[in-house]
């Protein structure tokens, strides 16, 4: 299980303070730092949702776009056996190496939002 909740297509990750005895979360995805807690977890529910309602109307009072951009390139790291399997299938396949892990990405995330 993760320690995530969702409210109107925003992910926010979820974590437990002992000392505080309380809840507390962020939202995931954007250029600022929105948190929110809660003591109970009907607290932090509210909290969150009136954290996601707050950013969005601060959003569309000043314009801000929503979401974190995304620039569609990014590095992964993996082992150097797998890269050259990688590498070898798309040579096989004769298409890129970008290519090949676009198609998988797109396979793995299919039907899934």
């Amino acid at each position: 299980m993760k320690n995530l909740m969702t409210y109107k297509d925003f992910l926010a990750t979820i974590h437990f303070s002992p000392e505080d005895d309380c809840f507390h979360g962020r939202i995931e995805g954007i250029n600022d730092l929105v948190s929110f807690e809660g003591r109970s977890v009907a607290e932090l529910k509210k909290a969150f949702r009136e954290a996601v309602d707050d950013y969005l109307e601060i959003c569309r009072t000043t314009g801000k776009p929503v979401q974190k951009p995304f620039k569609g390139s990014f590095n992964i790291r993996i082992s150097p056996d797998l890269h050259q399997k990688a590498a070898r299938q798309a040579q096989i396949e004769g298409i890129t190496l970008n290519q090949l892990v676009r198609r998988a990405m797109e396979a793995e995330l299919k039907d899934r939002r």
